[in-house]
């Protein structure tokens, strides 16, 4: 009979809806419930595409004798940490605490209001490689709460109060970071670079699209050529390693080797959103076609397997199919031989495929010979050919639940590869995107959900700091591809609401409204993870509207965040690299770019050239067309030059005269910016 998982949208909680664990979802009911019983409470978060998750899952939540005694001694409480991500917080911090490490699954037994006393990971079902069995935790848990009940309050108080603390000290400074503090984060990067195989750190490696687009910056601003070699070798890397799928485009999570060529076989929609638009930067700086391509794959396939038809993009795909990590997209040499004939040496040569096999007896697809253009295009009926044999497979898990912050970060590289790239569909794919979040994920009142699911909103998820600023992101980008002003003024009511409602008095934001559920604490993330920190991210935006409109005070905003995190940017740049992007942009007088004529116009797609072609990301974009009241104030009062689309530059407080040739504005644009 399935539990009470099976009323909820969240693929994985649905995953465990026919366990025989009485779980709750996080909610008043299980709450009430730990607090008249005296039980204390079992939290288990995980998501849909974590291997360990679906291990432990297998082993123990699924065993009859297992689940018992999780339902005789415990409130057991699911939580999915991508809906949930302040409570994925919280209590990985509290693990982080009692144990030195964290992940996921993530395993924490709570007192009934909430507060943490003793947590984990995974643990097996018999005890293995110096870890206690499961049932042994668990019995030891529950012998404490009867037993030494003093013992455990009174260190859940402590942990509480340790996080608190933890909290309270994230102010470090009222200093904006500096030139000086930006160059020492490119000097920690080039002393932890690996300069074999490059990246950052050994195995497991990880792909750091934030720490990369700082690099490109960087370089764009000073020039200097050690920033763009670190950033263009480790993409180089990364694109012909197996963690890329070189049949069907897109990246894997990470590689478990320190060579990026075995990777853990799930597929995240952020890291595929981030690194697509690093991709496409790296392009244009570079106008090397392989970043190109990389980049274009990328978005293919998101619009191939990760869009719904509503508009919105799935989250993940899970790393196995068939019960066995990455056997959708690995290959036997026959296989290959059987699908292409006389073709196959020629692509089993260009992808190091070998009878042995690099995995497990099979082989991870990766680029052996250097990718000329007669070779991709030689490979280009191959790869289709093997594509359409792995479909008949049975894929990997999807969770296509749509997440409002994840989408925003896809819908910025959507909306930019439009223009970049003159790609008409990837500007279909971002309006359809952007219409879908702000109808359908964006109520009456302006404020947001987290997550929707065929058809059905998230109950009860209210957006989070990072759903606001993720999607301001990308609406911005949009708002510049197309200069439709809805996009503009959305993106202003959204980060307007984030001000309004997860603003700290001390500076920077909450992750939660003021009107959320009352936690044991109200998180405040500062470090940039997998996916950029709402802080990081609203200073980002911020200061893009704050020269878009004018408005000081977003600037203000923006500045205090910043400089509750100077310290940390050069001591841990790959922890801070969304940080260090705005950081950048708020110390590089920003250009801002006032448009006047109508984009149909070749004399205005000309210019719209001259801005877009090379990369420029100390700048913002706005257009109007001629005598067009605008509701975008940089436009205000401006009008064009004897009747021809006309440009004005202003920058650092002060404009450069109105220009109407392509030349004109490029000599203003490439004007040397010089960091504060």
């Amino acid at each position: 009979m399935p539990n009470r998982l099976s009323q909820e949208t969240s693929p994985y909680l649905l995953q465990h809806q026919n366990n025989p664990v009485d779980w709750y979802p996080w909610g008043p009911e299980a709450l009430a419930k730990a607090k008249a019983e005296d039980k204390p409470i079992f939290l288990s978060i995980g998501y849909a595409a974590c291997h360990w998750c679906h291990v432990m899952e297998h082993e123990s939540f699924e065993d009859p004798a297992t689940a018992k005694v999780m339902n005789d001694l415990f409130v057991n409480i699911k939580v999915d940490r991508e809906e949930r991500p302040d409570l994925d917080s919280i209590y990985m911090n509290a693990v982080v605490a009692l144990t030195g490490q964290g992940g996921w699954p993530m395993s924490v037994w709570l007192t009934p209001d909430g507060q943490p006393f003793y947590g984990g990971t995974y643990f097996p079902p018999t005890p293995r490689h110096n870890m206690p069995a499961f049932t042994q935790v668990l019995l030891g848990v529950n012998d404490a709460w009867k037993n030494r009940r003093e013992q455990v309050l009174e260190g859940a108080q402590n942990i509480t109060e340790h996080l608190r603390s933890s909290l309270a000290a994230e102010a470090l400074s009222t200093e904006l970071p500096t030139r000086a503090d930006l160059a020492e984060a490119v000097k920690a990067l080039w002393r932890s670079f690996d300069w074999k195989n490059y990246g950052w750190g050994g195995a497991p490696k990880f792909p750091q699209a934030m720490t990369i687009e700082f690099l490109l910056r960087y370089h764009t601003l000073t020039g200097e050529s050690t920033p763009l070699e670190m950033a263009t070798k480790t993409l180089r890397a990364m694109g012909r390693g197996g963690m890329y799928d070189q049949l069907g485009g897109g990246f894997h999570r990470y590689s478990v080797d320190a060579v990026w060529l075995v990777p853990h076989f799930e597929k995240m929609l952020y890291d595929n959103s981030q690194l697509a638009r690093v991709y496409l930067h790296a392009w244009q700086v570079t106008h090397d076609a392989e970043f190109r391509r990389v980049a274009e794959e990328i978005l293919d396939y998101v619009q191939r397997e990760m869009t719904d038809a509503a508009g919105g993009f799935y989250s993940t795909t899970d790393a196995d199919s068939e019960g066995e990590e990455g056997k959708f997209f690995v290959w036997s040499q026959a296989e290959i031989d059987t699908a292409l004939g006389a073709e196959a040496e020629f692509f089993k040569q260009f992808y190091g495929v070998t009878p042995r096999g690099n995995f497990e007896g099979h082989n991870i697809l990766f680029v052996a010979q250097e990718p000329t253009p007669e070779a991709l295009e030689r490979l280009r009926p191959l790869k289709q050919k093997l594509l359409a044999v792995r479909a008949q497979r049975v894929p990997p898990g999807l969770d296509d639940k749509v997440l409002a912050s994840w989408n925003g970060l896809m819908l910025a590289v959507f909306a930019e590869a439009a223009t970049v790239f003159g790609r008409a569909d990837y500007l279909e794919t971002a309006r359809r995107n952007a219409d879908f979040l702000l109808n359908t994920l964006r109520g009456e009142n302006g404020r947001l959900v987290r997550s929707w699911r065929l058809g059905v909103k998230g109950e009860g998820l209210n957006g989070y700091l990072e759903d606001y600023t993720h999607i301001a992101e990308g609406l911005l980008a949009l708002y510049e591809t197309t200069f439709d002003e809805k996009y503009f003024l959305a993106a202003r009511q959204l980060m307007d609401t984030a001000i309004e409602h997860f603003a700290d008095p001390a500076g920077g934001f909450f992750d939660t409204s003021d009107d959320h559920e009352q936690l044991v604490l109200r998180p405040k993330d500062t470090q940039d993870n997998a996916t950029p920190s709402g802080n990081a991210m609203a200073a980002t935006v911020l200061l893009k509207l704050a020269a878009l409109t004018g408005e000081n005070s977003y600037r203000e905003h923006a500045e205090r965040a910043l400089s509750a995190v100077a310290p940390m940017l050069a001591r841990y740049p790959t922890g801070f690299g969304q940080w260090l992007s705005a950081a950048t942009f708020a110390l590089a007088q920003p250009k801002e770019v006032a448009l006047v004529g109508n984009p149909a116009q070749s004399d205005m797609q000309a210019l719209l050239a001259t801005v877009f072609h090379a990369y420029r990301p100390f700048k913002v974009v706005a257009l109007k067309q001629p005598e067009h009241v605008s509701a975008v104030p940089l436009l205000e009062g401006r009008a064009q030059v004897n009747g021809k689309a006309t440009a004005a530059v202003c920058f650092n407080f002060a404009c450069m005269l109105p220009v109407t040739e392509p030349e004109a504005l490029r000599a203003q644009l490439d004007e040397k910016l010089e960091l504060k």
